[in-house]
């Protein structure tokens, strides 16, 4: 069974790319919310297995995002990284202290997103977390 994760970014381009590097990977169902008051909705009613969030957005930003994802009973328990430029250390604490279980760089290689997802759930599976 394949793993499903939820992409989410406001940036159209960025998003449909995105989803073609990661579904070149038969281990990756992706299916992708252009905001994230959509992403709620589609966590909610899919239950992906990670959401790969977008930090800034307009309207309701990666964080809030993530506030109300872990808010909700229902998509509590989904995993949550920020795909984000914003990565310095400060930044990157902030966002574990919101509850994101690692952060991937923004821009990010087409050629290699599935691999640094990969490591990012197999870091998740060991305890420790991708910077």
């Amino acid at each position: 069974m394949p793993t499903k994760i939820l992409y989410v970014d406001d940036e159209d381009d960025i998003r449909e790319i995105a989803q073609i590097s990661l579904e070149l990977d038969p281990q990756f169902e992706v299916r992708s919310s252009a905001s994230g008051s959509r992403a709620l909705v589609d966590a909610a009613e899919w239950q992906p297995d990670l959401v790969l969030l977008d930090v800034m957005m307009p309207g309701m930003d990666g964080p809030e995002t993530l506030r109300q994802l872990a808010a909700s009973t229902r998509t509590a328990a989904i995993p949550v990284a920020f795909v984000t430029a914003r990565t310095q250390t400060h930044e990157v604490v902030r966002y574990r202290a919101m509850g994101a279980i690692g952060v991937i760089a923004k821009p990010f290689d087409p050629m290699v997103l599935a691999k640094d997802v990969k490591r990012l759930l197999q870091e998740r599976g060991s305890g420790r977390q991708l910077l």
